[in-house]
């Protein structure tokens, strides 16, 4: 169905003499959400829809239809020749080429298909009932929940391009609350697999509570600059700030903290980060990208020196560069944007304790908020944190109500230590990481 809607959409382009890109994309969802380990919601969702871009002599038009019908088809074909006719033609502006090779990537499991609907319950129900067990001041579960989707996408253009891939991933979350006289705590876990088999749901509710619990009698700190440990979480969070700068058309529109800095040292010598569009179960894995360009492997820095910025179709063109596979699309409704794939920093060989072990002073960072507070140009943040006091290379008390402050760029060059700890939040990756210092307003 997909690819006949599609050969249509471009036939009709053809008859207008434009050319056409055709992104199609049916997408299912279900998810399941537990409260004191019962059903409060089951929802199960699906969509279908096309959205098609035409260049017309360098003009490029874009509209999109969730109605596959004949008639819905051509109108689209329609709005977005017209659209293109009100345009400005840019020379950069093309269609992908057709490539002889895709990488074979993993990102199928025909297991979460064959799951029934009740064990896909009990595996939410299992990260509560770990969580519970776990301590006794785990008071409410506020909510566990199961999710998964499957979709199917395709992409056709008029060079001659015809490709696709099907996709599906499962995932299980839960938040809870820990308490303790007057004091409580949140505390939540997260964790979506390419394997159902891979969600392990009793390690996920062991964690949310221990989240909570560790927080439990929280205070503030002394303003001061310390030696800090960032949890593999943390870090992730930290790499949505470092990754504008590695976007093409930021650095073109001089809006990148590392414009002209190829070759150049960006970080500690110790830091590795890749993007990895191929990986084996990678969550951002897929033979070809949003535009069509095969998915590959990128090495985006190396012994903290900058080796490649991430491009899409227009942008590698513009600057005169191939594309990296980067050009990413979340819905048929958007046309694609540079995005990273599975971004992954790369562990060292130290455990969490021999990360703590030789700190006399310093501070283990468990969370941060306000992220969308930080300037990405710049790379200046203040952020709210939480955290563990860390004295004579032991964690002691909970800390809470603090600031962290600096910049992105000093921040990488502090970097002394990675844990061997890597792990993955959706399609990001890090393990631990010790910077030297790293400045914090408390009391």
């Amino acid at each position: 169905m997909l690819t006949k809607a599609g050969a249509t959409a471009l036939d009709a382009a053809r008859k207008k003499n434009v050319e056409a890109e055709v992104f199609l994309l049916y997408n299912r969802e279900l998810s399941i959400e537990l409260r004191e380990a019962r059903v409060e919601t089951l929802k199960e969702a699906e969509e279908i829809g096309m959205g098609v871009r035409v260049l017309n002599h360098g003009r490029m038009g874009f509209a999109y239809s969730s109605d596959l019908s004949r008639a819905a088809i051509l109108e689209v074909v329609d709005n977005a020749v017209s659209i293109s006719n009100c345009m400005i033609a840019d020379e950069y502006q093309c269609l992908v080429e057709p490539s002889q090779y895709y990488p074979p990537v993993s990102c199928f499991d025909q297991q979460i298909v064959d799951t029934m609907l009740e064990e896909k319950i009990n595996l939410a129900r299992a990260s509560e009932k770990a969580a519970r067990s776990f301590d006794k001041r785990i008071r409410m579960v506020e909510k566990s929940a199961y999710e998964d989707s499957h979709s199917i996408t395709v992409i056709m253009n008029s060079n001659g391009l015809q490709a696709s891939f099907a996709q599906n991933l499962a995932g299980i979350y839960i938040a809870l609350v820990a308490q303790e006289e007057e004091d409580s705590q949140t505390g939540f876990a997260v964790k979506a697999r390419r394997k159902i088999t891979d969600l392990n749901p009793q390690q996920l509710g062991q964690e949310a509570a221990s989240r909570a619990v560790r927080s439990l009698k929280a205070r503030s700190m002394d303003s001061q600059c310390l030696p800090c440990v960032m949890e593999p979480y943390v870090a992730t969070r930290f790499m949505g700030l470092l990754l504008p700068s590695l976007y093409g058309d930021a650095v073109l529109k001089g809006k990148s903290l590392w414009a002209d800095k190829i070759g150049q040292p960006v970080a500690s010598p110790l830091l590795q980060i890749t993007d990895d569009g191929t990986l084996e179960d990678g969550l951002a894995s897929a033979p070809f990208d949003g535009e069509g360009t095969p998915a590959q492997k990128n090495e985006l820095i190396k012994d903290g020196l900058l080796q490649s910025y991430l491009y899409d179709n227009y942008s590698g063109r513009k600057a005169g560069r191939q594309s990296t596979g980067s050009g990413r699309r979340g819905s048929f409704r958007s046309l694609p944007a540079i995005g990273s794939s599975n971004l992954i920093i790369s562990p060292g060989s130290l455990s969490p304790e021999q990360m703590i072990a030789d700190i006399e002073s310093g501070l283990l960072i468990t969370e941060v908020m306000g992220m969308h507070t930080a300037n990405p140009i710049s790379g200046d943040f203040s952020l709210g944190a939480c955290g563990i006091l860390i004295k004579a290379g032991q964690l002691t008390r909970p800390v809470r109500g603090i600031t962290i402050a600096g910049n992105l760029h000093q921040l990488l060059q502090n970097i002394e230590a990675l844990g061997s700890d890597l792990r993955f939040y959706g399609a990001k990756a890090a393990p631990s990481i010790r910077f030297s210092q790293l400045s914090i307003g408390g009391e």
